[in-house]
């Protein structure tokens, strides 16, 4: 639904906020251009940015390392996360190394 459609028919955020079952303050946000829907806001600031440029320096140096290995590496420097928590973030931040001989290391 056109939040923007609706004020422009009069409806005030109050009755916009009660038709499309959100805050009135969420339609305040999407009206001034804050905010756009569908998209969500960080609930706070990424904790793997501190170790991206170990963790690529670490896979480019050896492609064959275990992520296992890699994550037993992070746990003394301060990573807390998890096994599946680094592999993500490796696949989202392209940290992957191709080998010389072809294919994709994880």
């Amino acid at each position: 639904m056109d939040i923007h459609a609706l004020k422009r028919q009069g409806m005030t955020i109050s009755e916009i906020a009660r038709r499309t079952h959100h805050d009135r303050k969420t339609i305040r946000a999407y009206l001034n251009g804050d905010r756009a829907p569908g998209g969500r806001q960080p609930a706070g600031p990424d904790g793997f940015d501190a170790f991206v440029d170990y963790v690529t320096a670490r896979l480019t140096e050896d492609p064959h390392l275990w992520i296992m290995t890699l994550l037993d590496e992070l746990r003394p420097l301060g990573f807390e996360g998890s096994y599946p928590t680094l592999t993500r973030q490796i696949r989202a931040r392209a940290c992957q190394v191709v080998c010389v001989r072809g294919g994709v290391h994880r």
